[in-house]
């Protein structure tokens, strides 16, 4: 969250710079990810083979690894955009997100803000309904990981 303010104070509020200040931090997450996945499945007994019946580099990578690396990226994803829209609404609370012409729920938010005494509703429903979409969208990640995580599939066998 810090980075992600520092990004937008030194380049100004738009959502270029929001963007930038949500992607910088996620890429180092998923190329470790994608690194970790790729070594742990480079040592499958199917690309050991792979190898030994001379196939090429492309190839195993084509059909081995990168099916294999695919299922925990989508998993992943799914954090990332809950984060990333997480991240937004707050940057855009605080002013320091997209410009207040544009409706999001942190805009949204703080707009009402200043008539929380009289209406906390105008805070309390974006919020709510901010909280359930991220709920959601992590319920989805969970059920794309049990359904693609091959090791889970064959213990409910």
């Amino acid at each position: 969250i810090l980075l992600a303010i520092a990004l937008v104070a030194l380049n100004g509020p738009s959502i270029g710079s929001v963007i930038m200040a949500i992607t910088i931090p996620e890429v180092p997450r998923v190329v470790r990810l994608v690194r970790s996945v790729v070594l742990s499945a480079r040592e499958e007994p199917y690309v050991e083979a792979a190898i030994a019946l001379g196939s090429s580099m492309p190839k195993i990578l084509f059909r081995h690894l990168m099916p294999n690396t695919m299922a925990p990226l989508i998993v992943q994803g799914t954090y990332i955009v809950a984060s990333a829209i997480l991240t937004e609404a707050l940057l855009s609370f605080l002013g320091a997100g997209v410009s207040t012409e544009i409706p999001t729920w942190g805009n949204i938010m703080a707009e009402g803000r200043q008539f929380f005494r009289h209406k906390p509703e105008l805070i309390l429903w974006p919020g709510l309904i901010l909280s359930l979409c991220i709920l959601s969208i992590n319920l989805m990640g969970d059920a794309a990981r049990d359904m693609l995580d091959p090791k889970l599939r064959k213990r409910r066998e």
